[in-house]
């Protein structure tokens, strides 16, 4: 009696196997896309971890300890720029390396996936809703997977290399780099601005560029475009590269709106940070009203998404401090590097609030209607980051006796994905450090995931239940 082929066999198993982890993933990724991205995410912090616990990542050649590793890779990852060692001393070129890929893969990552669930969302709605969403949006559609892809690396690329070759030469011919290390610093702090990461090369963050608008300036432009978002800047090239003249009323309101917030946001945090800090002696005091300003400026547009700093965070005055909690809590625009519960949630809240206080039955803004669950949505994920914020806090003040501002400071912080700090952070114990990584993590994904989620759940109810009103105030 002939027995079967044994590699045959195997190899028909083999395949049948391969097979059924293929369709297992397929329908866990379509079923539960979030937490394909949680997954994802996680992997590269934990592969990253790994790496910069080899000896060659550290400058002594010494293995790093694994919650150093974790927190490192996690703040890279996140795009937040907390450190609990200092990047340049601590860290070899190799390491340097890695914490660059890092930030690399989390940035591009963020606006990729956050781009691919947009449109994972408008698949799974009603033809009319998607419709409707189409007219709305004019930027993302069913079908757009590879122009999302193409566009997020195109953009990521030109502005990476753009600011990188001015810093550059900012670096060779104003400061005396050689020209490798020009290129390396300009390059770095380039990729780490774009995706509002916060790294940089000196201890000091760039405090000793405080007073040069050739370096402090493109930085900013760096982290202003990575934080408006990939569906802002894919609309404005589109518009730029139209024949006629486009004007703002023919932009979608996902731009309008996040253009004219972020915009009124540096403003108002540039205005703000000038008067608190104007006299103050560790801060703005001793600099010319230019200087003042321009600082002023570039503080405004880190507080709200980045971590580079060019004055002295231990020094600010303690109204400073929460007005900075604020915009840290705001963040940026959605799909893109920025963290925070973001500037659209922002402006659908504050719209939403207007309407109630002029008894209006419908929030309006910019010409639109607002759709009911958008409200909801809003509301459910700034609520749940000020739960989130506060549970750290309190947490974090149990286990360090640093004041409690400079406590809220860094949960804040942590949860918008800034990097700035008063600095405490090398100085908190082990769990709140383990703290600060959940809170980045979170803080991260959590609004991404959480909205596609509750976007992927909607559901028409077939009945409606008797409507009664409580008491409110």
């Amino acid at each position: 009696m002939l027995r079967p082929n044994g590699g045959v066999e195997s190899w028909k198993k083999g395949r049948h196997v391969a097979g059924r982890i293929a369709r297992v993933w397929q329908a866990v990724f379509t079923a539960h896309p979030a937490r394909t991205v949680v997954s994802a995410f996680a992997l590269v912090i934990i592969l990253g971890s790994a790496a910069l616990m080899l000896p060659a990542a550290s400058a002594d050649g010494s293995v790093t300890s694994p919650l150093t590793a974790l927190f490192t890779a996690t703040s890279a990852v996140c795009v937040t720029g907390l450190v609990v060692v200092d990047t340049a001393e601590h860290w070899s070129t190799f390491g340097e390396l890695l914490i660059l890929a890092l930030i690399q893969v989390g940035g591009f990552g963020i606006m990729t996936m956050a781009s691919l669930l947009a449109l994972l969302v408008s698949g799974r709605l009603r033809l009319r809703m998607q419709l409707t969403a189409a007219a709305e949006t004019k930027s993302l559609g069913l079908g757009d997977v590879r122009r999302v892809l193409l566009g997020v690396a195109g953009c990521t690329l030109v502005v990476e290399l753009a600011v990188g070759a001015f810093l550059a030469q900012r670096l060779r011919f104003g400061y005396g780099f050689g020209f490798g290390e020009a290129v390396y610093s300009g390059l770095f702090h380039s990729v780490s601005a774009f995706n509002n990461a916060g790294f940089g090369l000196h201890g000091d963050s760039i405090t000793r560029y405080a007073q040069d608008p050739w370096v402090t300036m493109p930085i900013a432009v760096a982290v202003i475009l990575g934080g408006l978002g990939f569906p802002v800047l894919l609309e404005l090239m589109r518009h730029r590269n139209r024949q006629r003249t486009t004007g703002l009323r023919n932009w979608s309101l996902h731009t309008r709106l996040t253009l004219v917030t972020s915009a009124a946001l540096l403003v108002v945090g540039t205005v703000l940070t000038c008067l608190l800090e104007w006299t103050n002696p560790g801060t703005l005091g001793p600099f010319d009203w230019g200087q003042k300003v321009l600082n002023g400026f570039f503080y405004s547009a880190m507080s709200r998404t980045a971590g580079f700093n060019a004055i002295d965070m231990g020094a600010l005055n303690a109204s400073t401090v929460l007005f900075t909690c604020t915009l840290m809590f705001i963040g940026g625009g959605s799909a893109g590097t920025a963290g925070g519960i973001k500037v659209t949630t922002f402006s659908v809240l504050a719209a939403a609030m207007a309407a109630e206080v002029r008894g209006e039955p419908n929030s309006t803004v910019m010409g639109r209607r607002l759709a009911p669950h958008a409200l909801r949505q809003a509301l459910t994920v700034a609520l749940l980051g000020v739960g989130l914020v506060i549970a750290a806090t309190l947490a974090l003040l149990t286990v360090t006796k640093a004041p409690a501002e400079a406590v809220l400071f860094e949960a804040v912080s942590a949860f918008g994905t800034v990097g700035l700090s008063t600095g405490i952070t090398a100085d908190i114990p082990v769990s709140g450090q383990l703290i600060l990584i959940l809170l980045m993590f979170i803080g991260r994904l959590g609004p991404i995931t959480l909205v596609s989620s509750l976007a992927l759940r909607e559901r028409v109810r077939r009945y409606q239940l008797p409507e009664e009103r409580p008491v409110i105030g």
